[in-house]
């Protein structure tokens, strides 16, 4: 059984990251509803110049904007469908718009405390945001970089030729657009200044709440809220901590090795990939938090372990399970053998590159 003292530390990291899940779920429900992704997928198009490979660099863009600023599920669950939507009406294959949001609404999850809950699981053991950034600016920029080379070279023949632009789309309220386009621009910069992320996205939930109350109250009803999710990770917190008291911690430990050279953190990091892969990112980063945090580039190893890592198994990450579900939802369908033959190559390019950039700056 777990101590009081040990509930009481688990509910003080546990609780500001469930409050940040909960709001900016609700930010990015209420975003969708309000049409900003679909007037930007439009934007995306018109801006890419009729050239396919112009408008899937916009889609790269926007994958990893959203998934920096409003966290990896939100690009698997309302930009997914989107560049679904944006190939089919231009007459594209979606094929490569979907494994792009796929791949860097993991990949791209590097950047910032808010883009994964993992990363603000890391950050209670780092003096600040400033210090997490200074580690992770470098490895996530290769991360990014890794996986958009290996996404073109893949799929470059289908991002070639030109295509014809669709009418913009109507029939969304301009209040609440604007005011939902604005607050997700506003949190860019709000996540970065050192304040509890949790804060200024509960503010944002509960503006875009009350806009959505006055401009479409009927609406409401569409915004889910993740609590099963909420349940499931207390649960799981509470099944790690539990393992990790009863001798998890030291089989975990010779796995990991120790040291900050560039072999121990490549040990770690692909330690970190092949347990996201094998059961999922979040209870392998919440086991072996505890035998790679006792140095800042050790546990920035590990975070590029199971953020860029998880790309191999349907079930490494619930970004990965949210994004499958949305390919079927809008009819593209691709197979797990497939998926798992290009997220190995994704994987090992993205973890290897991002790793070579840490030992560089750390």
């Amino acid at each position: 059984m777990l101590s009081a003292h040990e509930v009481l530390d688990l509910a003080a990291r546990v609780g500001p990251v469930l409050v940040f899940l909960v709001a900016i779920t609700v930010v990015a429900e209420v975003a969708s509803i309000a049409g900003v992704f679909d007037v930007a997928a439009h934007w995306a198009a018109r801006a890419g110049g009729r050239r396919t490979w112009r408008l899937w660099l916009l889609i790269v863009a926007l994958a990893c904007v959203s998934t920096i600023v409003l966290s990896l599920d939100t690009t698997a669950v309302l930009l997914t469908p989107v560049a679904i939507a944006v190939a089919a009406q231009v007459g594209i294959s979606p094929v490569p718009f979907a494994m792009t949001t796929l791949w860097l609404a993991n990949t791209a999850s590097l950047l910032l405390p808010v883009s994964n809950l993992t990363n603000l699981l890391a950050l209670h053991h780092l003096p600040s945001t400033g210090a997490y950034l200074r580690l992770s600016w470098a490895p996530a920029l290769a991360a990014i970089v890794a996986t958009v080379v290996v996404l073109f070279v893949r799929h470059r023949r289908a991002l070639t030729g030109t295509y014809a632009v669709s009418p913009p789309p109507q029939g969304h309220d301009r209040v609440l657009l604007w005011v939902a386009s604005v607050t997700c621009v506003v949190l860019a910069p709000l996540f970065v200044t050192g304040v509890t992320p949790a804060i200024p996205a509960s503010v944002a939930a509960v503006v875009l709440l009350g806009t959505l109350l006055v401009r479409s109250r009927s609406s409401l009803r569409s915004v889910g809220v993740p609590w099963r999710l909420v349940v499931g990770v207390i649960v799981l917190f509470l099944v790690v901590q539990l393992a990790l008291d009863h001798g998890l911690r030291s089989v975990l430990t010779s796995a990991v090795g120790s040291g900050t050279g560039p072999g121990a953190l490549a040990r770690v990091a692909s330690t970190g990939a092949i347990s996201a892969n094998a059961v999922n990112n979040l209870p392998a980063y919440l086991a072996l938090e505890s035998v790679a945090s006792d140095a800042p580039a050790r546990l920035m190893a590990l975070l590029i372990g199971v953020n860029a890592g998880p790309l191999v198994t349907v079930w490494a990450s619930l970004a990965t399970l949210l994004w499958r579900q949305r390919c079927r939802a809008a009819g593209v369908s691709i197979s797990t053998r497939r998926l798992a033959g290009e997220g190995l190559v994704a994987a090992v390019a993205s973890v290897g590159a991002a790793v070579v950039a840490l030992v560089l700056v750390s």
